[in-house]
């Protein structure tokens, strides 16, 4: 069950929540649960005129001014599913989940994380085979290291090169953009 929030709209679309659109318009669905990056990417996406869906479970109620948030009801992997099943060829999506990057690759859409790497078919394999070994040593109860804590150098990078290069990539390939 979805509950929805008011989104402005850019220009002429032919979806909504993301139904089929008439392929001319890029959106950027955030799997935001755990999301470091959402306010960062709302508001270049907000510079760009890009539509932004937040998808959510109700653990985390995330609202954002110029975003459309659908939350859904907890269970495993419930948003990944409710994402993988709205996202669109040349959509951005913006996840740190492998298997969920992986799925959105399949449906032909952009992926990046919340550090700006683009997954690609070329890395995804090598990314799913480390998060397998990684979860076989936590079975063997080896800890591999976890995460550094995010630098306001991550964010940076993320907001100004990542985001921007792959909505300007999106504009060169024909997909409908509307830059400032």
């Amino acid at each position: 069950r979805a509950v929805t929030s008011k989104m402005p709209t850019y220009g002429p679309q032919g979806h909504l929540l993301g139904l089929w659109k008439e392929n001319s318009k890029v959106t950027i669905l955030i799997d935001a649960d755990g999301c470091p990056v959402v306010d960062l990417t709302v508001q270049t996406a907000t510079k760009y005129k890009v539509p932004v869906l937040i998808l959510c479970d109700t653990a985390h109620q995330i609202q954002r001014d110029g975003a459309q948030t659908l939350t859904f009801d907890k269970g495993p992997d419930s948003v990944d599913f409710a994402l993988v099943n709205r996202v669109h060829p040349g959509d951005l999506v913006i996840t740190q989940d492998y298997g969920l990057a992986s799925m959105c690759l399949a449906r032909r859409a952009r992926v990046l994380n919340q550090n700006g790497l683009e997954y690609t078919p070329e890395n995804i394999e090598g990314l799913l085979f480390r998060r397998h070994e990684n979860k076989k040593l936590l079975r063997a109860e080896k800890h591999p290291k976890g995460t550094p804590k995010r630098t306001k150098e991550q964010d940076i990078t993320y907001r100004f090169c990542r985001v921007r290069e792959t909505l300007s990539k999106s504009s060169e390939n024909g997909v409908n953009v509307i830059k400032n």
